[in-house]
């Protein structure tokens, strides 16, 4: 399928950006953990507390996996984790084009500083949290992309008008 998927740390605007670029484009939206919110009946944080990450990272696979039989070309926002799981990797590059959405800590924490809905992000200090998350991360996120987008400073407007060059 050629859906575009929007990769990257949590805060780095995959949802925000996602909708507006599906709006742009004419195409729809989905995001992953509303379609596992809405399958559960509950937030990510109750589903982290009540059955653990490694749950929680079994029903990401079980979206991607719905989302292969998706006709409707979309733009797919997923869970900042979502690529870390070894098994969903041939599936995000199964679905489209995969596409970076990379941020520096200072912009990640601007956008995190007040969201407690974060489970990955509890406990001490959030620039260390966020930057052993990121250590941790980002060489996946830039192997799993064909295309790295780097998102500090730019407008919604800037980041669909670059994307649509690099895609079209």
């Amino acid at each position: 399928m050629n859906h575009i998927i929007l990769i990257g740390f949590m805060g780095a605007g995959k949802t925000s950006l996602g909708r507006r670029l599906a709006r742009a484009r004419h195409l729809t939206f989905t995001d992953t953990d509303d379609r596992i919110v809405a399958k559960m009946g509950m937030p990510v944080t109750a589903i982290f507390d009540r059955y653990g990450e490694e749950y929680f990272r079994g029903l990401e696979t079980k979206v991607l996996q719905e989302l292969l039989g998706e006709k409707k070309r979309c733009v797919i926002s997923v869970g900042g984790g979502l690529p870390m799981r070894g098994e969903n990797q041939p599936y995000l590059k199964k679905l489209g084009r995969v596409i970076y959405l990379r941020a520096k800590v200072e912009t990640l924490m601007g956008r995190l500083g007040r969201d407690n809905s974060r489970p990955m992000l509890r406990g001490g200090d959030l620039r260390t949290r966020i930057e052993e998350l990121m250590a941790k991360r980002q060489d996946t996120y830039e192997k799993v992309a064909d295309l790295i987008i780097d998102t500090d400073g730019k407008s919604f407007e800037r980041l669909i008008l670059e994307i649509s060059e690099k895609i079209s």
